[in-house]
């Protein structure tokens, strides 16, 4: 095989790569799209919610806080115990 094989080949096999890449990114946009208006019907829903709501908007948001907050404070306390362990 010589120069020319070699430089065809790799031509031919990037431009089947691009066209891959270019495929994929298009369904990543298209993706995308679909997610932003789920993520805005959601939030309108969530909003919609808070204010017909409010006094149980503000429960689970505080619940959700106060489960982040633990979760956190469990992730600092493994990371302060890994840390001081010798190996």
């Amino acid at each position: 095989m010589d120069k020319k094989d070699v430089v065809a080949i790799a031509e031919a096999v990037k431009g089947k790569v691009m066209t891959q890449v270019d495929k994929t990114q298009v369904m990543a946009e298209k993706e995308l799209s679909k997610i932003k208006k789920h993520l805005e019907s959601t939030y309108k829903t969530a909003e919609s919610f808070a204010k017909k709501n409010p006094e149980k908007a503000a429960t689970i948001a505080a619940g959700i806080g106060a489960a982040l907050g633990a979760a956190g404070a469990l992730l600092m306390k493994s990371a302060v115990t890994k840390k001081g362990k010798k190996k």
